[in-house]
Parts: structure tokens; sequence; C-alpha cells
């Protein structure tokens, strides 16, 4: 059957979701070029059912099939689909038709097609094509953001005994893309925040990169060579791909890595009430975009973490294989998941994936300790406080005695445990789920000394961060919580050492007199670009004139971010030399560098200086706007200019208005608020205008 068509996405009406802000399927980049700078491109966007938007077909995941697509485009252009390329014909127009076939069977939301003017970098994977798509600014830096890719294919195909099955692997890197990356079949497309030069890559992190790197290649396996057979069981795609992010972190990076991924991706979902009403598996939605959530995606992994720690590595992927390998190029589901893990384990699994994944929520559970000395007895009461189901959880608890922990695994059942260990002498510390992989919000009611000997003996990244966490919950005048806090500026986690500095109150003379001095030593041997930018951010926050000299210097960093900090430290100490130094800095558009520029002109600027400040937030993305907002209400609020006060009044009404359902409106209300003190009565009536339609916009 051959069927003639006319595709017009752009005529389509299709609502998006949280994770793919759009759906029309084929799109068209600054088509007439009426956009300087800006490339033309043409790229797809299948998932969930929109290829159906350019081409006929049965547009559900549980369909299979191989694929053949022609594209005829000027002859300048790059063309990328699944599979091999199977021929480039000239043709007599000044057009070239590519042919691409994919021979092996997948999922129509899985096809994909980009043209533009890319260069290709070129890798190999046991004799494969391993390729990276770059506009040409970008192509000698193709190898630093993806050169990783042909390692990673060799450790997910050794760790899951399943063979990458396509024959090529190519990355692709667009322009206004409508998500974050796509796994189209052996074609993965990125949005434009991975295309990096070599001074934004020293600033790049592992959480807004190369996770995402690693996230779209393992949905080669779980996603794309075994899919979800409707989108209810999304999780057997997505809540792997999570997994990966952290699986690949503690191959490459260690066991630190790893646990700090999956621990904040565990704490955003946590932070969501909504989520926890919802079933991981979920048969009755009101639309599939909303399988796209933090229960598909962050839930989901953790529970794969649990699942990995339950089963033990062995056996584990042991049935990942299985399971990759009783349905490969098919459709896959939790309960087929759940088979092969009982087939590799032994165990009957039922009681896990019954509360896990074709249920909702999570436990909310206190913790309570006794040490009774005539008995020798240490008791540990775990109380699940949530309503609903009570969880059975597979604990393991850690007494340290002497120095040394003695590990005792346990299954918790009720909703008010009790556990009693017997134990030559007091424990210096109890450390329940001392895997620390389990999900649950925690109360754990341990005196902070604990968390002091947790610091300095438990192994896990997050025994170390909840004692971080403790401490910055304590007081100032603690010199416990505070001497924690110091050492912790020094811990051996890049990241841990960042949530230090950002749990001291370097508003408190005591605390400032203990940390300055580790402040300045710690700037010295910090490797990380992020971390140096904090710091130089902490010492700017004291305005010492000593720390003159590390801004200039460090002002000369390659590092944006180190840069952009500098500059904001040497406006407190030296505010002309700021400003000349933000004058010298203007031209360059790079956000941390914008930014800084702005925020030293709202401090020390006058009205002269307003455009710049109105113009780099206008040109700004979202998050840019938010990053601004102190800078825009900081000049409003110095300068008394009628056209500042307007202008910035407007711009901020707006942000907060359009992003009111994220919570954008209060701290745009408070800041307006702080505008208006001590000014005339007609421009207080602005800023309360303004104030009035936030407070009523819907």
């Amino acid at each position: 059957m051959y069927i003639e068509y006319t595709a017009k996405p752009d005529e389509l009406k299709a609502k998006g979701s949280q994770a793919i802000t759009d759906a029309k399927g084929l799109y068209f980049i600054n088509p007439d070029s009426s956009v300087a700078g800006k490339p033309r491109q043409i790229w797809t966007q299948g998932e969930t059912e929109s290829s159906s938007a350019w081409f006929p077909t049965i547009d559900k995941p549980n369909q299979k099939t191989t694929a053949e697509i022609s594209m005829t485009v000027p002859a300048r252009y790059v063309t990328l689909s699944n599979g091999r390329l199977d021929s480039q014909k000239p043709n007599n127009d000044g057009t070239r038709t590519d042919t691409w076939k994919q021979e092996l069977p997948h999922s129509p939301y899985l096809f994909m097609m980009a043209v533009g003017d890319f260069k290709i970098a070129k890798d190999t994977w046991r004799g494969k094509e391993v390729s990276y798509y770059l506009e040409p600014k970008y192509a000698p830096f193709a190898k630093q953001i993806f050169g990783n890719t042909p390692e990673m294919l060799e450790f997910f195909s050794q760790r899951l005994g399943v063979d990458y099955a396509w024959n090529k692997y190519a990355q692709i890197v667009v322009r206004d893309y409508v998500s974050g990356a796509m796994e189209n079949t052996s074609a993965t497309l990125h949005g434009e925040f991975l295309q990096k030069d070599a001074r934004e890559l020293l600033d790049a992190e592992y959480a807004s990169g190369e996770s995402v790197i690693a996230h779209e290649l393992f949905h080669q396996w779980f996603g794309d060579l075994v899919t979800a057979e409707s989108w209810s069981n999304l999780t057997v795609n997505e809540s792997f791909a999570d997994f990966s992010e952290a699986l690949w972190a503690e191959h490459k990076y260690g066991q630190d890595a790893a646990d700090a991924h999956a621990y904040q991706y565990m704490r955003n979902y946590l932070r969501s009430p909504q989520d926890a009403q919802k079933n991981l598996v979920r048969f009755h939605y009101a639309d599939k975009e909303d399988m796209f959530d933090l229960v598909s995606y962050q839930k989901g992994g953790q529970i794969l973490n649990m699942l990995r720690s339950y089963l033990g590595d062995d056996v584990f992927f042991a049935g990942l294989k299985k399971y990759l390998t009783d349905n490969k190029f098919g459709n896959g589901e939790a309960h087929q998941l759940r088979l092969a893990l009982e087939a590799t384990s032994g165990q009957d699994l039922n009681w896990f994936f019954n509360q896990w994944y074709f249920n909702s929520g999570h436990p909310v559970v206190t913790i309570d300790y006794a040490w009774d000395a005539a008995r020798k007895e240490q008791t540990v009461i775990i109380k699940q406080n949530q309503p609903g189901q009570v969880f059975q959880l597979p604990l393991a608890v850690d007494l340290y005695v002497n120095g040394k922990p003695e590990r005792h695994n346990v299954m918790l059942h009720q909703r008010t445990e009790t556990l009693r260990f017997p134990v030559a002498s007091k424990p210096s510390l109890v450390n329940a789920d001392a895997e620390k992989v389990l999900l649950w919000q925690k109360t754990d009611n341990k005196p902070f000394e604990d968390y002091v000997y947790q610091y300095k003996n438990a192994p896990r990244y997050v025994d170390r961060r909840e004692a971080v966490a403790a401490a910055a919950a304590r007081p100032a005048t603690d010199a416990a919580a505070r001497a924690l806090l110091v050492s912790a500026l020094n811990d051996k986690y890049t990241g841990l050492r960042l949530t230090a500095l950002s749990g001291l109150k370097l508003d408190d003379k005591a605390v400032q007199k203990a940390a300055a001095p580790v402040l300045r030593r710690q700037l010295a041997q910090e490797k990380n670009n992020n971390n140096q930018a904090a710091i130089l951010l902490a010492l700017a926050q004291l305005k010492e004139k000593k720390d003159s000299k590390l801004f200039t210097q460090s002002l000369n960093s390659q590092s944006y971010a180190v840069q952009g900090a500098a500059l904001r430290g040497l406006a407190g100490v030296q505010p002309a030399t700021a400003l000349a130094r933000a004058k010298a800095l203007q031209d360059d558009t790079h956000g941390a560098i914008s930014n800084a520029v702005s925020s030293v002109y709202a401090q020390y600027g006058d009205a002269s200086n307003w455009a710049y400040i109105r113009d780099r937030f206008d040109a700004a993305g979202v998050q840019g706007k938010f990053n601004m907002m102190e800078s825009i209400a900081g000049v409003m609020t110095r300068l008394n200019d009628a056209t500042v006060l307007r202008e910035g009044t407007e711009r901020l009404q707006k942000l907060a208005i359009d992003y009111k359902k994220y919570g954008a409106d209060q701290p745009v209300l408070g800041l307006l608020s702080e505008v208006s003190k001590g000014k005339s009565a007609d421009q207080q009536a602005i800023v309360q205008q303004a104030m009035q339609a936030i407070q009523q916009a819907q």
C-alpha cells in the first residue's frame, strides 16, 4: 500500500508535557533566515505520539517496524536519521537525496530526521561508527563534549551482558529543541545546552551535561531495544535511564559521585507532595503526557537503586540481561521485569513490585534510639507515619563499637518496629539504612554528636551529607556544628564542599572568623571552577580589603563562573575599580559575566547603565531572568529615575505572572515591596498597580 500525503505540522494543535513542551512532530528552525546568525535546521520529535505529524503510522509504542527514510535537501546540508546511510545521490537542481535505512525493528516515536549545517566528528566502538553532529563553531570541541561515549558503550554493554544492538550511534545538537534530549534509535538528539566552547566546558558539571549523554545512551537498551508496551509502563524506559546516570557516575567518577546524583534525584521527588499520590505504573491518567514526571523518572530510578541493593549486583544485572534478552525488539512492562528478576534471584518479588510499582507514596518515618546499659542492648524504634499502606522495608543497620561497624540486616513489616541489638558497649553511632538507598522521608532523632561521628566515620556520601545538613540546621552559636561545616569545606567530594559552604551562616562574626582563613586556603587548592566561584562569592560577603588581590587575580580566570564571581567580590571592596572592569567586560554576553556586570551596575552604576541591565534581562532565558531579578530591583530601588522604575516594574510584573504557577510571584512581590519604599506617591502607585496585577493573575 502506498500513501501520498502532505505534512502540515504547524497547523497541528497538540499539547506537550512537563518533559516535552510541544508535540507537532516536525520543526523548521529559522526557515526564512530572518534571524541573523541563527542556523536553518529541520528536526523531528516523535515522543509521545507525534511522528504521525510527518509520516503515516500507527503512533503507539507497541508498534515495531523497520524503516527507510529518504530526504531531498539542498546539497550543502548534512542529514541524519536512524540506522545506516544507504545512499547519497546528487540531483541536477542543486539538491541531494540521502536515504537512511533502519533494518532492525523499533517503535514509531523513535523515528527521526535532522537537516542542517552540521560538522561531523567521528569515533568508533567495536568497529561501529560513533559520530557527533555539531554546528561548525562547536565542532572543535566535539570530543570534549561527547568523547566518553565509546567508553559508555563498552561499559553498558558489559554491565548489562547485552551488546549495543544498533549499527551506529550518532548524537546531534539542535536549536530551539522542545525537551532536553531524545533517544531516537541510533541517533540521539540533544538540546543546545550541551553545545559548549572550550571556556564554557571549564564550568560544565556532570549533572547538566554528561549525565544526559549517559541517560540517552542507556535508552538504546531500555526504551529502544525493549520498549514500554504502553505509556502506563513508561517506568521501564525512563526509570532505567535515570538509574543509568548514577551507574555511569559510579563507574567513571566513583561512589560519592553516584550517591550524590541519586540522592539529589530522590530529594527532587520527595519535595513534590502531589507526586506521592501517583502510582509508578499508572493504568489511569488524564493524558499520556502526564506520565512524564518525577515519579516515572526520579522516583523510579531510586526504586531501581533499592532493588539493586536488595538483590546484589550479580543477581540484579543478570535479571536485567534476561529481561532485555527475552524481550529484545519487542515490548516490556513492569511484570516482565519482575519475572526476569525472580528467575535470576529465586525470590518472590511481588511484595516489592506491589508496593513500589503498583501503588503510590513512600514511607514517612521517625527513628528513635535507646541504650540499656544493664542489658547491654541497643534499641532502634522506627515508626511509619504516612497514611495508607505500611511498607515492607529491607534495612541495613550499622552499630559502631570501638570504631568498627557491625552490620545487621533486618526486614521491617509493621507500622512501628522496635529493633533490639545485643552489643558489648554503647555504640558511638547507630546508622539506620547504612546503605543509604531507601526511598523515605525520615526524622532521625539522633543527638548531634552522633552526626559528628557519622561525618567522620560512616563511609557513604549521604552519611556525610546528612551530617552537614544537621550542622547547617543548628544555630550559628553552636561551636561543634560550626566546626563540622568548616571541616567539610575540605571534604573529598566536590559537591559536599559546596553544600558545607552554603550551610555556613556568614553573617555571624564567629562563623566569619572560623571560616574565612579556611575559605582562602581552600580557594588556593580548589580544582572545581564552580566551587571556586562559590568561595569567591562567600568571601565577597565579608567585604574585607585583604581579599582585593584574590578578586583581581581571579578576574583573569578562563572560567566564566570564576570571573563573574570575582567581579562581584571586587565590587564590595573596590567599587570604582569594579565599575571600570565591568565596562571592559560588558560586551561578553555569557550569562555569568553579564549577570555580574548587571549586578555591579545595579549597585554602583547610574541611569546610563540601565539600558545594559534591561537589554541583558530581555535577552536572557527564563533562568537567566530569575538570576537577574535582584539586579533589576536593586537599580530601581537605588536610582530615583522614572524610566528605570517603569521599565523595571513592567519586566518584573511579566516574569511574576508568566511563571506564577511555579511560585515566581512571591519573590517578585517581595522585591517590589522593597522598591516602593521611599518613592514618591506617583512612583509608589506604579509599583502598587503591578503588585495588584500579579496578585490577581490566574
